[in-house]
């Protein structure tokens, strides 16, 4: 499967011919503006799918998890400490996911994730420990050189002409050995004072990491679903032969997706290394199954199979709850790479049928017996 293939069938399907005034995923490519509907004006069919299982899944899994473990372990899992920890715990992982969705959005796939985060943390640790700069400024420099990533990627995609996921792919193992390179292996410990407060320093309740979180995802989806860029990015994803023709620069925007992506990347990481105040060479990779399960299932909620930040978000959250209420009963350890291996799956499964259901729909809708016209002509 190619990407482009891969994503439109994940984010669903688009609408892009070479007219300008033709729609592009639900837009007018002349002017741009997105086709915006008044809750005030949803009839109550509107609503009911909008409520339906198949569009916010997600809510209802989340909820059936929540009775299902209140009742069978309730003095842990009711605790509001366990929830706290599952919100600060989780923003690195919604870190992560958003930055595998933004060149995705695009067509381009970023296996590299997991280990654009490991290297962000390695190196975030190196600056501070071995070359003595001060965290306020090996911050933004680990910024740039997760954004320098991005371009690495872009440039071997775009101009290189080498599929995402082995471009990607490749440049995940030249990370990783860097990232080995840097730390030889071994925790870099030693961070400097008040490091740590980054990610853990606290405003009522809630740590810094969870605000960035909420931060980055309004952002981003601001981005993607209220200006021109995002639509842009959305066109050259689900049809980009449709928006070269209308006008898109899809080399330009997926070099841009992936530069935003690495440098959200490093953001992760240096708000894992943060997090722990140690340098661990092994748990970034760890990242790359969880983000990209979210970023899947989240395709599967609110926008009827588009790749969006607040499914994505909510994924997120419902997996970590359902890995938490199982590890609360006395699961074992494995349950984690279980749970979302199998969700990953399930995501994927859902939205290959999404995709389907609506060819099938179409198809039926254009053919002279089809479902519609049979029942005018029953009607008749």
């Amino acid at each position: 499967m190619t990407t482009t293939e891969t994503s439109s069938t994940a984010a669903g399907e688009a609408n892009a011919s070479s007219s300008g005034d033709t729609n592009i995923a639900g837009t007018d490519t002349a002017g741009m503006k997105p086709a915006a509907t008044k809750p005030s004006d949803m009839n109550p069919g509107a609503w009911g799918k909008a409520l339906s299982f198949r569009n916010i899944s997600a809510i209802y899994i989340f909820i059936s998890i929540f009775v299902i473990f209140s009742l069978v372990t309730p003095q842990t899992f009711l605790q509001a400490g366990v929830w706290r920890t599952l919100l600060d715990a989780q923003a690195i992982t919604v870190i992560a996911a958003i930055a595998v969705l933004i060149p995705l959005v695009t067509g381009a796939f970023n296996l590299a994730i997991g280990a654009e985060i490991g290297f962000a943390g390695i190196l975030i640790a190196t600056l501070q420990v071995k070359a003595g700069i001060p965290f306020a400024v090996a911050i933004p420099l680990a910024l740039l050189v997760g954004a320098l990533v991005g371009l690495v990627s872009g440039l071997l995609i775009t101009k290189g002409k080498i599929d995402s996921f082995i471009a990607t792919l490749g440049l995940s193992s030249v990370l990783l050995a860097a990232l080995a390179w840097l730390s030889s292996s071994q925790q870099i410990t030693g961070l400097q004072d008040g490091f740590r407060l980054v990610a853990t320093g606290k405003f009522l309740g809630v740590t810094n990491s969870a605000y960035i979180m909420i931060v980055l995802a309004f952002v981003v989806w601001y981005v993607l679903e209220r200006t021109p860029v995002g639509r842009r990015m959305y066109a050259a994803g689900y049809n980009p032969d449709g928006a070269r023709l209308a006008g898109v620069n899809v080399a330009r925007i997926q070099i841009c997706a992936l530069m935003a992506g690495g440098a959200i990347a490093a953001v992760a990481g240096v708000l894992l290394t943060s997090r722990i105040n140690t340098g661990d060479p092994t748990v970034g990779p760890s990242l790359l199954l969880p983000a990209l399960t979210a970023v899947f299932l989240g395709s599967t909620q609110f926008s009827g199979g588009r790749l969006n930040v607040w499914g994505t978000l909510i994924s997120v959250y419902v997996l970590a709850t359902g890995i938490k209420g199982l590890q609360l009963i006395g699961a074992a350890p494995w349950i984690n790479d279980l749970f979302n291996g199998v969700a990953l799956l399930a995501a994927v499964g859902l939205s290959q049928w999404e995709a389907t259901s609506k060819r099938t729909s179409a198809i039926r809708r254009i053919l002279p017996f089809g479902k519609g016209k049979k029942e005018k002509a029953d009607a008749h």
